[in-house]
């Protein structure tokens, strides 16, 4: 790693990634505890889908950390971004897309498809992010990925912010034009029959930059706050643990919303829109601020380095939480499970299975999965990333020089 890699990286920030996206999966697998939990409880961990907002203000912090000090709008400039962008995000998510229309090819499987009538069609519009664009089909594919349509806009919009911040000193002023964008979109295509293309407002606002740009441009303040004033601070206000309890503040405050008829969790809500895109951000940014400037045992263990692997292996995590990796994983545990009392009644005992419990399970394939993120990132994602960035893709490598991580 460069002495730039260095200095522009925070461990600690590598391990909330890992958080954020256990935060997600335990809202997609809480019905497997529906008989243990009451209710209360469990429309609190429905909403840790908030992981999503987590990932959407680091990633505003770490591309304004990284790159506002030397962004040019340069093509050379430009390209090398694109490179490094592509290089981090790009071969896994293309190697899992095809994984998955691959597997529904065999499996016929809807879900992954949700009646659009051409499955090649639907992998491009997947392998190109475009789906995303869509209510329609923002979950076809791995459903998952909707949020790195989001992403991919964020990238390719962050020079332009940079520039119009640095140069005109408008910063609030471009969250108010991209959301009305959102909005004037919505209102033209609302009513066209074109798989809910900008189809409705809650779709605009929690599924596309263009309603959720608020969440990375605080991530950006936060980035150049920092690179302003350094991580040196004379208050001494915790906003580690400040920030912590926000964060579930809001999740609770979303968790006593009603969930509008339609929709899965009170962040459908107007309200909880209005706490997921605009409160919740501040609560995460005070977070990470309390994390890059504090050091707090919360800070240590997010840095701890086995921590650190599993922050990094997440993105993988993420992916492929859902869809049909947790369909083998949970197809094998079922298939352990037969196994077992096959052996029971040979042996003429009545034993319970460690794989008869569907909570037990959950808890396996979590340890499972995370073995096996922890894998491809090792084998696959970090040499492609490595491979790429030292490429002469997009652009002609810079001899015995690597560009930085991110």
């Amino acid at each position: 790693m460069s002495q730039r890699e260095q200095q522009n990286y925070i461990p600690a920030l590598t391990g909330v990634r890992a958080m954020a996206a256990y935060l997600v999966f335990i809202s997609h697998y809480l019905d497997t505890f529906d008989a243990n939990f009451p209710h209360f409880l469990k429309r609190f961990f429905l909403e840790f889908h908030i992981g999503v907002t987590i990932f959407f203000v680091l990633s505003g912090f770490l591309i304004a950390f990284r790159y506002y000090g030397n962004f040019h709008l340069t093509k050379e400039w430009f390209l090398q971004y694109l490179k490094n962008r592509v290089a981090r995000i790009y071969p896994m998510y293309f190697l899992l897309t095809t994984g998955v229309f691959i597997y529904y090819y065999f499996s016929r499987d809807p879900a992954i498809t949700n009646g659009f009538p051409s499955a090649v069609g639907l992998f491009f519009m997947n392998i190109t992010f475009v789906r995303g664009f869509f209510h329609q089909l923002k979950f076809t594919g791995i459903a998952q990925g909707w949020s790195l349509t989001v992403e991919e806009c964020f990238y390719f919009s962050a020079p332009v912010i940079f520039l119009v911040i640095s140069k005109y000193r408008k910063f609030f002023l471009q969250i108010v034009a991209i959301t009305g964008l959102g909005f004037l979109l919505v209102l033209i295509f609302r009513n066209v029959d074109w798989d809910g293309f900008f189809g409705n407002f809650t779709f605009m606002m929690l599924y596309t930059f263009l309603g959720r740009c608020f969440e990375f441009f605080v991530g950006i303040k936060l980035a150049l706050m920092v690179r302003k004033n350094g991580v040196e601070r004379k208050n001494k206000l915790k906003f580690t643990y400040i920030g912590f309890f926000g964060i579930f503040f809001c999740v609770w405050i979303l968790s006593r919303l009603p969930i509008p008829a339609g929709w899965f969790v009170g962040l459908q809500n107007p309200f909880g829109i209005i706490t997921n895109n605009y409160l919740l951000p501040i609560a995460i940014a005070s977070f990470f601020y309390g994390l890059i400037t504090e050091t707090t045992r919360m800070k240590s263990v997010l840095a701890n380095p086995f921590v650190e692997l599993l922050g990094k292996s997440s993105y993988i995590f993420y992916l492929i939480h859902l869809g049909y990796m947790y369909i083998f994983i949970s197809r094998g545990i079922n298939w352990l499970n037969d196994r077992v009392f096959d052996l029971y009644d040979k042996w003429g005992v009545d034993w319970h299975s460690p794989f008869e419990y569907d909570w037990l399970n959950i808890i396996y394939a979590f340890i499972l999965l995370n073995g096996l993120s922890i894998l491809l990132f090792k084998c696959i994602e970090e040499p492609l990333n490595h491979y790429i960035r030292k490429s002469n893709f997009l652009i002609r490598a810079k001899p015995k020089q690597m560009s930085h991580v991110g």
